[in-house]
């Protein structure tokens, strides 16, 4: 196992005067065996940075360090790293086996040892009764655990995930995302994790890098992230609602935004608090979603399940709990 060092890691398209920059200057430290998600929305340059890691991108800038080592122009197959993608790219002819021990095989690993191997992470992954099949008799689900069992068998450094959880259906994500947890709990290999999923980031990282637009906005904890976030951008892609961000309510200083999550927010009885008018009303099983406007600003606040809940089109008063409300400078965006 090792540790990843991003120095200034910069990447350009093009050169001259022509050249498009997508990542500006990341920095990262991340520890042996920790498990980092890279998180953000589509285009923001997440999946070329895990690229420019394993190799498969050209840096133009800074440097990366795996271990001990700055592996900028070592080739991926010299990285020590084993990356599973969200296709899962598994050859359709070869059994589940074959298809963990390819790699092996290709490295001349003798093969007492590759059955071995793939006979360990066929156990963790509970695919030994499905060995002997091809991809084409798997569901979705256990596609990817091979693909996995393939990285795995590698004994890497360095886990690199591409989004693998994109294609399956929701519940198979979440039972996915529970076999990835127990997986590095076992191997504790260090990891990283791209995903455009917030719920996913949430769950599986220790640390997390929020990236915006080739930038790294924040690098944290989930609870760092979730309740002291950097930046507007981290408050409103974070969070399922999203935190609420306000430039005009009752008593936000010019020049300053406030943010408050829909959880942290009651609705009061009498006239205290942010007078707002209620556009519709979202029952989410235990929960609801109340959509409002507080002048011309969009609202939404969470009520737990057995609170009384406001009618569509009722004016209602909103009150911010107490040490609840975020402070952001409206040019910059950033927290205060």
């Amino acid at each position: 196992m090792a540790s990843i060092s991003l120095k200034n890691v910069v990447k350009r398209y093009g050169s001259g005067k022509t050249a498009v920059p997508v990542i500006h200057g990341v920095n990262a430290e991340i520890a042996d065996r920790e498990f980092i998600v890279i998180v953000g929305p589509s285009g923001c340059g997440k999946s070329t940075l895990l690229r420019m890691i394993a190799g498969l991108e050209e840096i133009s800038g800074g440097d990366i360090c795996i271990g001990d080592r700055v592996v900028n122009n070592l080739e991926p197959a010299a990285r020590d790293i084993a990356m599973v993608f969200q296709n899962y790219a598994l050859y359709p002819h070869m059994t589940n086996f074959d298809n963990m021990a390819y790699g092996l095989k290709i490295a001349k690993v003798p093969k007492d040892e590759i059955k071995a191997r793939v006979d360990k992470a066929a156990k963790i992954l509970e695919l030994s009764h499905l060995l002997d099949r091809k991809p084409r008799q798997l569901s979705g689900g256990q596609r990817q655990r091979v693909a996995m069992g393939r990285a795995i068998v590698r004994q890497p450094q360095v886990f690199l995930f591409d989004e693998p959880l994109s294609n399956l259906d929701a519940k198979l994500r979440a039972q996915t995302r529970i076999e990835i947890q127990k997986l590095h709990l076992e191997l504790g290999i260090t990891s990283l994790f791209v995903t455009h999923d917030q719920v996913e980031a949430m769950t599986l990282a220790q640390r997390m890098i929020v990236m915006n637009a080739g930038v790294v906005e924040q690098f944290g904890t989930p609870e760092e992230v979730y309740h002291t976030p950097a930046t507007t951008f981290v408050a409103s892609f974070i969070g399922s609602p999203p935190m609420n961000l306000l430039q005009h309510a009752p008593g936000c200083q010019k020049g300053r935004i406030v943010g408050i999550r829909p959880e942290h927010l009651d609705i009061g009885i009498g006239d205290t608090g942010w007078q707002a008018q209620v556009d519709a009303v979202e029952l989410l099983g235990a929960e609801r979603l109340v959509y409002a406007k507080v002048g011309d600003e969009a609202l939404i606040v969470r009520i737990e399940e057995g609170q009384p809940a406001p009618r569509v089109g009722e004016s209602i008063h909103v009150s911010p709990r107490e040490g609840r409300l975020h402070c952001f400078d409206a040019e910059t965006g950033k927290r205060i």
